[in-house]
């Protein structure tokens, strides 16, 4: 007995050692393992970088939280367990679930509050023993680090999708979105973006989402071309301060001198978003008594200069049957008039095919009157980035349009061509300047003819990056006040910019693939009954069976 009970305190102070040790390397080794076979809760490099520089409590506050469907509690559970993942490898970042209208004496004062921040509730149908009930969720998170904050979407905007999809492509988009969301309140600005003016470009009003969005990341700063005709060299000066130039809806043409100055800016590594429109058609221009207008080519001068980049953008307008709602009245005016929505073919609807990180995942982006993209042969990776419908074509200029052409039908047997004309395209590389072997029209002494190597995102739509504005206040971009749908042209010009100005990776973490295994709620009403045999008496069974071997066999190990 005192042999076996010196060899039972040897086995303890060994286990209590081991422990203690165990704990100790714990404190210095730190390690998760993912067993999810599309590892979706291992943190990619960039995540992990971002929310290392975090030094100083981050508290997250999450929303998602009451009584809701299944689909969101999926989306609740991925939610914290990417943000525990967070929590591990930063213990200054803390996060809480909180049901922001649990206090029903609270719920309207609460509601307007997320109302006046931008944060829509969705209403959801509960059901529960056979009723059904309707109840508000707030799919959104809030994080604050020190003086600053953000908010973060947690449900995406996706027109026609059904719960479950937009849950799937949710819980893909979480660790961009979190990430994102940190990055801009814990991290210091450091690229600038210069938006061109002097050629007509749209007024700041109209890009006024799209400015206060793109400023919680980067600096701005208007650069205006009308000085480059005195001081072409100090103007090119201070454009090359900046890394990402802007160029929405020009509608005057360039001058040679101006096209010199985004050209050396290109040469020397500038990037550049051109939002161009080839023709001159606007739907405003229909609201008149006659309902009709005529669409024109729009020469801004900028053909040659396009063409040495390696595309075109030719003065056609596309049709596309994927079109977007045009909302018209009929009926006398007054409480006889009536309000209806038709398909306007001529502002196509364009979803993403590319799995490029700018356009994977996104909602269908909103044109208007949109030109086709002609890619020319050089040696530079060129990406169609969007690209219309297969029942889409182009339709030469001069070309009348009117109100009455949505009333018109159409057949497949009108687009034998193919559709799938690109829209919008990135460009990347070592780019040729369009002034190599030519005369300049100013003199610069530090003229380069080849750039390093840069990136430029073209799109055949100015009105891509223009919002709406009602009673004079710039609406959400993408926001189409009309109809009252919600399209995806904001997240896709902000996904553009960061790709155009991201060091850090982060725009890649949007290629990352996440495959939810979601129930098929028609088979399992289909098979009630025996699924409530297998999730729920089944379990209870087995475990009664196992408590019962073990009591019998205990029983006849010490009865001996």
């Amino acid at each position: 007995m005192k042999v076996a009970k010196q060899q039972h305190l040897k086995q303890l102070g060994l286990l209590t050692f081991g422990l203690f040790i165990i704990n100790v390397a714990s404190h210095y080794i730190f390690k998760r393992i993912d067993l999810t076979q599309d590892q979706r809760y291992t943190l990619s490099e960039t995540t992990k970088k971002i929310i290392d520089g975090v030094d100083s409590p981050l508290i997250i506050d999450v929303f998602l939280e009451g009584n809701f469907p299944g689909e969101f509690k999926k989306l609740q559970s991925e939610t914290r367990q990417l943000l525990e993942e967070f929590s591990a490898y930063n213990s200054n970042i803390s996060f809480q679930f909180v049901n922001p209208i649990e206090k029903e004496e609270e719920r309207i004062e609460t509601m307007k509050k997320f109302y006046d921040k931008g944060m829509m509730p969705i209403n959801v149908t509960v059901e529960d023993k056979g009723k059904q009930t309707q109840e508000v969720v707030f799919p959104w998170a809030v994080a604050n680090y020190g003086e600053k904050g953000t908010k973060v979407q947690l449900l995406k905007n996706m027109m026609g999708a059904t719960t479950e999809q937009k849950v799937v492509s949710s819980v893909q988009h979480l660790e961009y979105a979190f990430a994102d969301a940190i990055n801009k309140i814990a991290t210091e600005k450091q690229k600038k973006i210069a938006v061109i003016k002097g050629n007509g470009e749209l007024d700041d009003v109209f890009i006024a989402d799209f400015l206060k969005s793109v400023r919680e990341n980067y600096y701005i700063g208007p650069i205006t071309l009308d000085s480059v005709a005195s001081q072409p060299n100090q103007t090119l000066k201070a454009l090359n301060v900046y890394d990402l130039a802007i160029i929405a809806k020009p509608t005057e043409k360039f001058t040679d001198a101006e096209k010199q100055v985004l050209d050396q800016f290109i040469m020397k590594g500038g990037k550049t978003l051109w939002l161009v429109d080839a023709v001159t058609a606007e739907v405003d221009s229909l609201y008149n008594p006659s309902g009709a207008s005529l669409a024109v080519t729009r020469d801004l001068n900028l053909t040659d200069m396009f063409f040495k980049y390696g595309f075109r953008i030719n003065p056609q307008v596309i049709k596309d049957e994927q079109g977007t709602p045009i909302v018209l009245y009929s009926g006398n005016q007054g409480s006889e008039s009536q309000k209806e929505q038709y398909v306007w073919k001529f502002a196509p609807f364009v979803y993403a095919s590319s799995s490029n990180p700018i356009v994977k995942n996104i909602e269908g982006v909103k044109f208007d009157f949109c030109s086709p993209i002609e890619l020319l042969k050089n040696d530079l990776k060129k990406t169609v980035l969007l690209e219309t419908s297969q029942f889409s074509k182009t339709i030469g200029t001069p070309y009348p349009f009117s109100l009455e052409m949505v009333t018109e039908e159409t057949s497949p047997k009108e687009y034998t061509t193919g559709g799938f004309i690109p829209v919008s395209v990135l460009l990347e590389g070592t780019f040729t300047s369009m002034y190599k072997n030519r005369v300049l029209p100013f003199k610069d002494g530090a003229f380069k003819t080849q750039s390093v190597p840069t990136k430029m995102i073209v799109i055949s739509d100015g009105d891509v990056i223009k919002n709406q504005i009602d009673q004079g206040a710039p609406l959400e971009l993408g926001f189409d006040k009309w109809s009252n749908f919600m399209f995806g042209n904001k997240e896709f010009l902000l996904n553009s910019v960061n790709y155009l100005l991201d060091d850090n990776g982060l725009i890649n973490i949007r290629s990352k693939e996440v495959r939810l295994p979601m129930l098929d709620k028609e088979k399992v009403h289909e098979n009630y009954s025996r699924t409530q045999m297998l999730t729920v008496a089944l379990p209870i069974v087995i475990l009664g069976l196992f408590g019962f071997v073990f009591t019998y066999l205990r029983k006849k190990k010490y009865q001996r």
